[in-house]
């Protein structure tokens, strides 16, 4: 049932306006990690704010945070691609390879849950944040990434010729960096030439920098799917008997509750967090001196929205992550070591590096989600209509 909005004239005449509904947008992030997740908050937070309704859709930890961080918003489940990294880097391409008949069968599972979750929830438009089949040809349709390219080394041009066929379909894509120089994504999120529409965002944090005192001389975040994630925790909280100072080690595992322990080195002292919200990590960030990391992308524009120092270790295999922490070594901005070679004395290189900056755009929202609005040709109408 329409909602009345009660108005009044100059002249004092009541009248009873009707007032549009809402149109619900389908935000489905890919659970890889936390970070396709993350970067939605955002996303989410705004459409919200511009009256939108959004409905969140997608799997395992990624979906959990997102309930977490919005717990009176709807949340529906969908196919997972069940991606598990190999727990060597030399096998990480043949995994993905091993694994791709998994995940297209995934996508066909996706793409026709998300048809029905279009008709039975009324949904006037998706947002998709790398959820390759979390598309519908009859509503508009939105694709998130900052890989245009995708790296894979030797196949780097198959790779990424494919994703962006699948690009294509989508009504825009959003691209989370600026389109000149500098950026922070390089090669991955710049095509020299495209027919693809491309709206180019800025980078997207849900994070504001404060001024805060430094309680932690070193913060270890951690994320990404395992085996890599439990491997590297393993290892930095063996390395980390050696430091000296306040360690807070947030491990980046969505559970049920919170869990907090201390442990006590002969020189520091380690507070260990499964998880940490969005508040709360933000406070944490801010009250760090230095932080400890993966070089995954969402974590990348949360520090430079910070403007922290930090060291690398990107996941093993994964192209994505070598190449921007190379990049920003390169340009003597953030250091980095393979997880392999890591010891605590590396991170005493940070103090030769700039660190990084923020270099935000703001967000034309109004502009950005008119696309969202657009009825298609071929639609069909659902119960509340979608040209509402």
């Amino acid at each position: 049932m329409a909602k009345l909005r009660k108005t009044k004239s100059k002249n004092g005449i009541v009248s009873l306006e009707i007032m549009p509904k809402q149109h619900r947008i389908l935000v489905a992030p890919l659970n890889w990690g936390l970070g396709h997740a993350t970067r939605c908050i955002p996303i989410i937070k705004a459409l919200l704010y511009h009256g939108f309704q959004p409905v969140m859709a997608s799997d395992g930890v990624a979906l959990s945070l997102l309930q977490k961080e919005f717990p009176s918003l709807e949340a529906l489940k969908l196919p997972s691609y069940k991606i598990k990294y190999a727990q060597k880097a030399q096998h990480f391409k043949l995994k993905m390879i091993w694994d791709s008949p998994k995940v297209l069968k995934a996508m066909a599972k996706e793409k026709k849950e998300v048809k029905r979750i279009v008709k039975q929830h009324q949904i006037h438009g998706i947002i998709s944040d790398n959820r390759l089949g979390a598309y519908y040809k009859k509503v508009p349709c939105v694709f998130i990434t900052h890989q245009l390219n995708v790296l894979s080394g030797n196949t780097t041009w198959f790779s990424s010729t494919m994703h962006q066929r699948i690009i294509k379909k989508f009504d825009a894509c959003w691209v989370p960096d600026v389109p000149g120089k500098p950026n922070l994504t390089g090669k991955l999120g710049h095509l020299k030439k495209s027919k693809l529409n491309i709206k180019y965002l800025g980078p997207l944090s849900r994070f504001q920098k404060k001024e805060l005192p430094k309680k932690y001389d070193l913060l270890v975040l951690l994320s990404g799917p395992e085996p890599q994630r439990g491997m590297l925790a393993e290892k930095l909280l063996e390395e980390l008997k050696g430091f000296s100072g306040n360690i807070l080690f947030v491990k980046g595992k969505i559970e049920e509750s919170q869990r907090v322990n201390t442990l006590d080195y002969r020189q520091a002292s380690v507070t260990v967090y499964n998880f940490m919200q969005s508040r709360e990590l933000e406070a944490a960030i801010n009250s760090s001196k230095l932080v400890l990391c993966r070089s995954g992308y969402t974590t990348v524009m949360d520090l430079a929205k910070l403007e922290k120092k930090a060291f690398f270790i990107p996941t093993p295999g994964q192209y994505e992550q070598e190449y921007l922490a190379k990049r920003l070594d390169k340009k003597n901005i953030v250091p980095y070591a393979e997880q392999k070679s890591f010891q605590l004395s590396d991170l005493e290189r940070v103090d030769r590096y700039s660190g990084l900056t923020n270099f935000e755009k703001g967000i034309d929202y109004t502009q950005l989600f008119s696309v969202l609005s657009k009825v298609k040709e071929n639609s069909e109408p659902t119960s509340t209509s979608l040209s509402t």
